[in-house]
């Protein structure tokens, strides 16, 4: 039974009404740290003579592209969507990646003792300088430049990763400009610790590429490895920092759902067939076994899992045979699709980020995986549109992106209100008093 909350009591009962059960109840709603109608960067030229918020690359080669050499780079503030963030020892990483034109950065920081006190709405400063992000010779390779990012990850061992795609998603202008790219980078020293090119033979483009997770020991940061999976070619890859060599899995779980391929968030309505999404790391199993990975597929509702020494085997993924080893865990509900997915060590709670439902989505791991042993610990149709990235810091804290994504692709944003927020919150208190509690 649903129980009132704050902008929560309605969606329950619409919910309810659905036949889906709604257990939004006694949790601490997620608090908002910032929130923009527009983004704005520090590292933009606003004196344009043209009207136009500044010009980072206005000289277009006579071999440009066919179709590119007309594209305009002026700073367009609507194109600039947030997508990912990142909380890691004061400073907050955000990304947008490029898929309008007029992107200043794709990666970008916050640095929190710099916000002045009262800032809801602090521009960013691109990361790790503006000359990295910068489309300095349009759309021509050059591996020292980022041109996509869509989510970062922070491992044990203070390192940020990410991929770098390559690839402009520009609407009509689609272009791989460069081999998509694994960085590393040591955010003690703010120093590339290395970057690895995906070859071609693994993948042509990519654009599927949109998160990453780093599965990693502090006591042994060169045993590090990448689990990155890939929505548009439904495959899973891995790459091993030791060896500096990456590999392959394929498996019909890695794809959609084509019963869960219709979304309706804040009133628009599409279609998405994207498959692997996300993968969150459970608890250790054994030595030998390893951690459980539980992985799910944007348009679906079912969730999987496979463990650590499967994903680690590249012998295993070039020979075969491990459709078995790659199992279904359950169902999570109606309308419970999402995007990323979080276990939290200290509760042995997962955490959804549900754009269905405008809400982040929990379930304990010592329950039955089953839709009613599912909560919810946020939901707001008004002010959560869309949750496009969680993570969880060396602090235990969960932060959150929101961005309103559907409105953006599909309708308009309404730039005279808040279109894109980053929340946080610790998990205890997330699920305090709701059925993902310990003992609920």
């Amino acid at each position: 039974m649903c129980e009132n909350r704050k902008s929560a009591l309605f969606a329950c009962t619409l919910l309810l009404v659905a036949g889906s059960l709604c257990r939004v109840v006694r949790g601490d709603e997620f608090e908002e740290v910032f929130r923009w109608k527009l983004l704005d960067f520090n590292n933009t030229d606003t004196s344009g003579e043209d009207g136009s918020d500044g010009v980072f690359f206005p000289d277009v080669p006579d071999d440009a592209a066919p179709g590119m050499e007309s594209l305009n780079e002026s700073f367009v503030p609507y194109h600039n969507l947030p997508m990912g963030v990142t909380h890691h020892k004061g400073r907050v990483f955000v990304t947008v990646p490029r898929r309008r034109t007029g992107i200043p950065s794709t990666l970008n920081v916050i640095v929190l003792d710099q916000v002045p006190e009262g800032d809801k709405s602090p521009k960013l400063i691109a990361y790790p300088n503006a000359l990295t992000n910068e489309l300095r010779t349009p759309y021509q390779p050059d591996p020292k430049k980022l041109i996509s990012v869509y989510r970062t990850r922070v491992d044990r061992c203070d390192r940020m990763w990410f991929v770098d795609t390559g690839f402009l998603e520009y609407p009509g202008h689609r272009r791989q400009v460069q081999r998509p790219s694994l960085w590393i980078i040591d955010l003690l020293q703010d120093r590339k610790v290395r970057q690895f090119e995906i070859p071609e033979s693994i993948v042509p483009e990519g654009h599927g590429m949109a998160s990453v997770t780093v599965d990693s020991s502090s006591d042994d940061c060169d045993g590090a490895y990448a689990y990155i999976p890939d929505l548009a070619y439904y495959r899973l890859y891995v790459y091993s920092f030791r060896d500096n060599r990456m590999w392959t899995f394929n498996h019909l779980y890695l794809s959609f759902d084509p019963r869960m391929t219709g979304f309706n968030v804040a009133g628009v309505r599409f279609r998405w067939n994207d498959g692997i999404f996300s993968l969150a790391l459970g608890p250790q199993r054994s030595r030998e076994e390893g951690r459980t990975v539980y992985f799910h597929a944007m348009a679906s509702t079912s969730e999987y899992r496979t463990s650590s020494r499967v994903l680690q085997n590249e012998t295993l993924a070039n020979v075969g045979g491990y459709d078995h080893l790659f199992t279904y865990v359950g169902e999570r509900g109606i309308k419970t699709q999402c995007t990323i997915h979080q276990y939290d060590p200290q509760t042995g709670v997962m955490f959804y980020a549900e754009v269905n439902r405008n809400a982040i989505g929990c379930w304990n791991s010592a329950q039955h995986f089953e839709p009613e042993n599912h909560g919810i610990v946020q939901l707001d149709n008004q002010n959560f549109i869309y949750p496009s990235d969680m993570t969880l810091d060396s602090d235990g804290d969960l932060w959150v992106m929101t961005n309103g994504l559907p409105r953006w692709l599909y309708a308009s944003l309404d730039t005279d209100d808040y279109n894109f927020r980053i929340w946080r919150q610790k998990p205890a208190r997330a699920i305090a008093g709701t059925i993902c509690a310990p003992g609920a």
